[in-house]
């Protein structure tokens, strides 16, 4: 990773997204950074020590894509997804209306992009990390929606890679637990915890583990990484 190369980051206002394109900041790579909210994207951009480039726009719509499209540069280094939703609820509960949106943000947006990149992934044989969830390796009552996006991506990825390793295109998906973000502010209320019960990554503990695999040689590839809070035991 150098200053020479381009990274583009989704739901990089905060969290995840964010603590991503810091670490990939202190690195000197040149970041895209795309989210829902201009004005938090812009705090972020200005924040950097790198030439940050912002796209407020919806990846979960066509219009969305082509907007983000639109900005890329000749040749992507990386591309991060780390925009998703979050649902709370009975899985007979969930409107239809509630499903197409998760789907189309947590699925089809990621999905999209990574074809909308692959001419420029293809040119710099680059690397799509997919910010997963522990979800996707198992729901529970109460998350069964959000769980069930959540597998279709980790189905849609682990194919991903299969077809495109040839092209020299590593795909990696991270599987974080309980992380110290905003969205996780809203899991803890809609289960009606209060956060000081519940162990909490930090983002920056989820970028250090994805800057690790993204570090790897070439002729090398982390697949799947699973990241878990832990409480320290008694001294």
């Amino acid at each position: 990773m150098s200053g020479d190369e381009w990274a583009l980051v989704t739901g990089a206002g905060s969290g995840i997204g964010l603590a991503i394109a810091q670490a990939l900041a202190a690195r000197g790579t040149r970041l895209i950074l795309v989210g829902r909210r201009p004005e938090v994207l812009h705090r972020a951009a200005a924040s950097l020590p790198v030439e940050a480039m912002t796209v407020a726009a919806d990846v979960a719509t066509d219009a969305g894509i082509d907007a983000v499209s639109a900005a890329l540069p000749a040749s992507l280094g990386i591309l991060v997804h780390s925009a998703g939703m979050f649902h709370h609820g009975p899985v007979a509960a969930t409107t239809p209306g509630t499903w197409d949106r998760l789907f189309g943000v947590n699925v089809r947006g990621p999905l999209a992009l990574t074809a909308a990149c692959l001419p420029q992934l293809r040119r710099a044989r680059g690397q799509v990390v997919f910010v997963n969830s522990t979800a996707g390796l198992g729901g529970s009552p109460g998350n069964g929606a959000y769980a069930a996006t959540k597998q279709a991506l980790r189905a849609a990825a682990d194919v991903l890679r299969q077809e495109i390793a040839a092209e020299g295109i590593r795909v990696l998906s991270v599987y974080p637990g309980r992380t110290d973000t905003p969205m996780q502010v809203q899991v803890l209320q809609a289960e009606n915890r209060p956060g000081g019960d519940v162990a909490l990554l930090r983002p920056e503990y989820v970028a250090d583990v994805v800057m690790a695999a993204l570090s790897l040689p070439a002729d090398a590839e982390l697949g799947d990484l699973v990241i878990r809070p832990r409480r320290p035991g008694p001294p």
